[in-house]
């Protein structure tokens, strides 16, 4: 039986947590532009404001798009209502489930890596929302190449690491510097780099006040309950998964996880390339 990767159960964890606290199915940041308060009954209102801006930089004359990472499929529902042929690349079969009741025959749905992708369809613009930074970066590009028309685009709107001293909180993300490099040798031009840090980081906030108002409490609840009925079990659980305990609590529970601390460490930006062969 293939080993279940810890993010893929922390995706399906967001979404369900995302349905029932903030009703809604996007698992992005948000966007938070000023004036719009950052508290939870605006979760959604954030998240439709990321998503419009994601439409909006579609250029012109795009009809068909592949979405790489397409998490619930629900930005992939709102290309296909939007006009847009759309099909899917979901590696998570968890999400996907989601994606095939969301979306039924009208999108395919790649249940793969990008980087594992088959196919001999080609289309107009390729998308990675908060996708990108799982890829690796020459074998996704040359994917990229492969499955682009003449002349197609490829959006990303993603968080990078920047250089700077310390350990973020949050992990992930390519070096800004050493993708902004990459991309001048590639058959790419860039036609949009907008840093939208400021307008998501506010949405490591409101993950914070959830981990540490409703997440940790239960989890030291139900600590406390193992701890006292179950000992022996409980001091063999928590040797046995002693690291993945520490980094949850150094990642997580700590608090540290704020949009202060992503800002200094990441750069959320939105990139439009459209290839120049």
């Amino acid at each position: 039986m293939q080993k279940v990767e810890l993010k893929e159960v922390g995706l399906d964890i967001g979404l369900a947590f995302a349905k029932h606290f903030y009703k809604t199915d996007y698992l992005h940041y948000g966007y938070w532009p000023e004036g719009l308060s950052v508290e939870p009954a605006n979760v959604f209102e954030a998240q439709e404001n990321y998503a419009n801006l994601l439409l909006k930089h579609i250029p012109e004359g795009v009809s068909s798009v592949l979405d790489v990472g397409c998490g619930s499929g629900k930005f992939s529902e709102k290309l296909l209502e939007a006009g847009y042929t759309v099909d899917c690349v979901s590696p998570s079969p968890n999400l996907t489930k989601h994606v095939r009741e969301r979306l039924g025959d009208r999108a395919e749905i790649f249940e793969c890596r990008y980087e594992d992708v088959k196919t001999k369809k080609r289309y107009d613009l390729i998308l990675c929302s908060e996708s990108f930074q799982y890829l690796l970066l020459e074998k996704a590009m040359a994917q990229t190449q492969k499955f682009l028309n003449d002349e197609g685009y490829l959006l990303i709107c993603d968080f990078f690491k920047q250089d700077v001293p310390g350990k973020s909180p949050v992990s992930g993300g390519h070096k800004i510097e050493r993708f902004l490099k990459y991309m001048e040798a590639q058959p790419f031009r860039q036609i949009t780099d907008i840093d939208i840090t400021k307008e998501t980081s506010p949405s490591l906030d409101i993950m914070r006040d959830l981990i540490q108002e409703v997440i940790l409490p239960t989890w030291n609840t139900v600590a406390y309950y193992m701890t006292s009925n179950f000992p022996r079990f409980s001091r063999f659980f928590s040797f046995v998964l002693r690291k993945k305990i520490a980094q949850a609590h150094r990642k997580y529970f700590s608090g540290g996880t704020s949009g202060e601390q992503f800002a200094h460490f990441k750069t959320y930006r939105l990139f439009l390339y459209q290839e120049t062969q």
